[in-house]
């Protein structure tokens, strides 16, 4: 049997504290979403605002294969504004949901059972005058009533609802009570033939992807995940892990997914990357040491034959290993053949830009690895257009203060120099950008984090910025470290600047 893979990272994971992604870069993971072959995108919930419902149109009419979900709640506004957004798609559906638990209705809705469930068949109709295709989810339905679960659903089905969801939207339920309340649920209403049933598992005890996993066991036919496990508060059950488990225990699952599975570590990483959130190293299937080995004893059995100790080859999520050493001799062809290898599909300007990046980084470091390659093609992937460029950068430092000289282009016209003295070398180039660049803003998060190791290891800066209570992410590459902070401060500002100018301001 094949499990469907509903895919929530653009909507509920974005959700997760400090996350704020832009269309451009929801549409990039969109994109990488479908390579990997989920059968459900939730792009978003378009009424919140207008650049989400922005977001989930351009996804809509641009992403092609899954199915592109919008979220509304159960009132006419929120339908007609997801319809709107998704209208567009080859594969429209529009998710509903309203609180179904005694605490939920009594205290947030302030609603009776008998107007939820009113709520919920008229919501379905509405939906369903729009689209074949709906979903209907019963918030907190881990904390509900069981009949009263049954009684909804059957009404929703009826009213033309083909995906039912069970929620455990705060992590509460336990692997063995979820997967029996999906059983109840699926041999008490009597018309669940007609629909999906699906669960959406919330990781606040770290139960998530073991109760998805438990209501596949007891009849569930649809998973909702995201990538990394992002999500509100401690997550969402993580797709990776989902995947592997069932891939990994066929034998036991007797179940399956429709993923590209080779797709699964680039998509962890570009998720990573373009959210700001760092995956921790001993995350299952996509942590740095998840297939790393530090004991003798586990080094000399995998040596010898590598499911000793490794229930999962590397190469299944997409990992390589890098056997073709790049320098600064190699060309253009034998570049563009190892970023293909590497699963990067460059047009030609793309692969124009990384193929400088990649000989004025060889010029310095000599040999680059798999993780250097990478590096330049995730780095400019993740820049903003530069309404603000970077052209001259020197710091001279001392007897505990740092001159930043820097000479910018700012949106086209004349070079612009700005030279500022502050504590540290990074305080006084930041400062001496500011001016230039002429915004009020405030550096929220400042993380370095070596990529390569060695003496000349490419540095990884990432930066929040915080301009009119919006954060901006803002990412640089470099062997000098002073370097990548800047270029980590300017791409920020960069997005700010953008996001001005689509506001008219």
């Amino acid at each position: 049997m094949t499990v469907k893979i509903f895919d929530t990272t653009l909507r509920d994971g974005e959700q997760s504290p400090g996350v704020s992604l832009n269309a451009e870069e929801k549409l990039r993971i969109a994109r990488q979403l479908a390579k990997l072959n989920v059968d459900v995108i939730e792009a978003g919930f378009p009424v919140a605002s207008q650049g989400d419902f922005q977001a989930v149109q351009k996804i809509a009419r641009e992403v092609e294969g899954p199915i592109i979900a919008a979220l509304a709640r159960t009132n006419f506004e929120d339908i007609d504004r997801a319809w709107e957004a998704i209208k567009d798609s080859s594969n429209p559906r529009i998710h509903t949901f309203i609180a179904t638990s005694p605490i939920h209705m009594e205290f947030k809705l302030k609603k009776s059972p008998a107007e939820v469930l009113e709520n919920a068949v008229k919501a379905v109709k509405r939906a369903k005058g729009y689209t074949e295709d709906v979903e209907f989810s019963a918030e907190d339905a881990s904390r509900s009533e069981r009949d009263f679960l049954c009684k909804i659903f059957q009404a929703v089905i009826e009213a033309g609802a083909t995906t039912i969801n069970i929620p455990d939207t705060v992590g509460y339920a336990t692997p063995g009570e979820f997967g029996e309340l999906v059983g109840y649920v699926c041999e008490n209403v009597s018309n669940i033939d007609q629909a999906e049933v699906s669960v959406h598992c919330h990781n606040d005890l770290g139960m998530g992807v073991a109760n998805s996993i438990a209501a596949v066991e007891n009849g569930a036919t649809q998973v909702e995940c995201a990538v990394n496990g992002i999500g509100e508060r401690a997550g969402n059950a993580a797709l990776e892990e989902i995947a592997l488990a069932l891939n990994t225990r066929h034998d036991y699952y007797n179940q399956k997914t429709a993923l590209n599975l080779q797709e699964i570590y680039r998509t962890s990483r570009l998720v990573s990357q373009l959210t700001g959130m760092d995956i921790q190293f001993n995350k299952a299937v996509v942590g740095k040491n998840a297939f790393a080995h530090e004991a003798g004893i586990h080094q000399d059995g995998v040596i010898k034959e590598r499911t000793t100790y490794e229930i999962m080859d590397a190469k299944t999520i997409g990992l390589k290993e890098n056997r073709i050493v790049m320098g600064k001799h190699s060309g253009r062809h034998a570049f563009r053949d190892r970023l293909a290898e590497m699963g990067y599909d460059l047009d030609r300007e793309e692969l124009n830009h990384c193929f400088k990046r990649f000989k004025e980084l060889a010029d310095r470091k000599g040999e680059l690895t798999g993780l250097d390659l990478e590096a330049i093609v995730e780095d400019q992937f993740g820049q903003s257009p530069e309404l603000l460029q970077l052209k001259l950068l020197q710091v001279v430092t001392g007897n505990g203060i740092s001159t930043a000289t820097v000479h910018m282009l700012k949106e086209g016209e004349k070079m612009l120099e700005s030279v500022c003295s502050e504590g540290g070398p990074i305080d006084a180039a930041y400062e001496a950008i500011n001016r230039v660049a002429g915004l009020d803003c405030r550096l929220d998060i400042f993380k370095i984090d070596a990529i390569t190791g060695g003496k000349d290891a490419l540095g990884n800066v990432t930066v929040k910025v915080e301009h009119e209570e919006e954060l901006f992410l803002g990412r640089g590459v470099s062997t000098d470290i002073i370097k990548a902070s800047a270029v980590a401060y300017n791409n920020a500002l960069n997005k700010i600047m953008a996001a001005k100018s689509r506001k008219g301001r």
